[in-house]
């Protein structure tokens, strides 16, 4: 699937109902500032990660990257989430923490379950209804500090913390709202954001985009982000693959994320040799005829391998059978000033609350 860029004519046609929808974006805001919308608030502390457009950001590997830091520094965090893409009707879907878990992604959606496997000690509860959520984290772990995955726009459940990304990869000056282009809300929005992240500054320049964003809110704290590949991993058997034995052979990749030039652009930094590229919708679901038709495409480019993101691996049959190793990316963010941002966000929270075992409206 290919991303929406800038204004095409299509975008032009679509202008009036971006305006529209820039209205409505407006008007739930005041209602939720004015109290016309009830804001309601978890007994915990409340630390959101998000962003101003649909498709990615980098937003999974930092949610885990911010989760560790702060077990380090001694808190219990618990993550909420939606979980888009999954296909179970269950209104609320919980993760316990256990040392081997292997969530169905179809369940729980392919990014609670990848957040799963990279923290298998954090409990993590997926629903629509965040507060609900966060009540029953509340209820059955002792937690004292939850994160509120892709939570920016989620103005029903109070935070303590907002915390917004930037990709670096983006051409800020010519996005649009919805439907015409990809901005859920105006660039005036990050004036709410307390730290904002300029992400996959690996791929792209920081100057500029960190004086747009201080144009717009310059009490906020901005901080660097990069992505760095830490290993493969083969699909099947979950083996560790190691990287020089890839690395010189041809390579197909194909992903379904929402921003799958930044994955081919990593995967050309790290050195991956390239014969193909494919594209598919964010969150696919791929049967085994897509695995098929991706093997068959591979073996036609004289490929050695397909390598994947680690959110597509969620999304591949869990019997996997092809005539061509599949390997995913295991990536991690690194944040600049890793311990001011930590330092930034504790400082926000106040002191440790262990174990809260109620909540309260506001």
């Amino acid at each position: 699937m290919q991303r929406l860029e800038g204004l095409g004519a299509m975008g032009l046609f679509l202008r009036p109902v971006a305006a529209g929808f820039g209205w409505g974006v407006a008007l739930r805001r005041i209602a939720y500032r004015r109290g016309w919308f009830k804001v309601r608030r978890l007994a915990t502390p409340v630390v959101s990660l998000g962003n101003l457009t649909v498709g990615g950001s980098g937003k999974t590997p930092l949610l885990a990257f911010t989760a560790r830091k702060l077990a380090a520094r001694g808190w219990k965090p618990g993550i909420l989430t939606r979980g888009y893409g999954r296909q179970s009707q269950s209104p609320c879907v919980v993760l316990e923490p256990a040392p081997d878990r292997q969530p169905d992604p179809r369940e729980s959606g392919d990014e609670p379950a990848l957040l799963a496997q990279k923290l298998p000690n954090v409990p993590i509860v997926v629903s629509a209804d965040r507060y609900k959520g966060g009540r029953l984290a509340e209820e059955r772990f002792p937690v004292d500090v939850l994160l509120l995955d892709d939570g920016f726009q989620h103005l029903a459940l109070a935070r303590d913390v907002d915390i917004v990304l930037m990709d670096a990869t983006e051409d800020w000056s010519a996005q649009s709202l919805l439907p015409a282009g990809r901005l859920r809300e105006p660039y005036s929005a990050l004036e709410r954001a307390h730290l904002i992240v300029l992400t996959r500054l690996e791929l792209g320049a920081a100057s500029g985009l960190e004086d747009f964003v201080r144009g717009i809110n310059p009490r906020a704290k901005v901080f660097h982000c990069s992505t760095r590949l830490s290993g493969l991993r083969e699909i099947s058997n979950g083996e560790n693959i190691p990287l020089e034995s890839i690395l010189p052979r041809p390579v197909a990749a194909f992903c379904g994320v929402g921003n799958p030039e930044a994955f081919f652009a990593d995967l050309t930094k790290w050195g991956f040799r390239q014969v193909d590229q494919m594209r598919f919708r964010d969150h696919h679901v791929y049967d085994r005829k897509d695995v098929e038709g991706l093997a068959r495409r591979a073996h036609e480019k004289h490929a050695r391998a397909l390598i994947t993101t680690e959110k597509d691996a969620m999304n591949l049959p869990s019997r996997l059978e092809s005539q061509i190793p599949i390997l995913s990316c295991v990536i991690e963010a690194e944040i600049e000033e890793a311990e001011e941002f930590v330092e930034a966000i504790v400082s926000r929270l106040g002191p440790r609350r262990s174990g809260a075992s109620h909540t309260r409206d506001s």
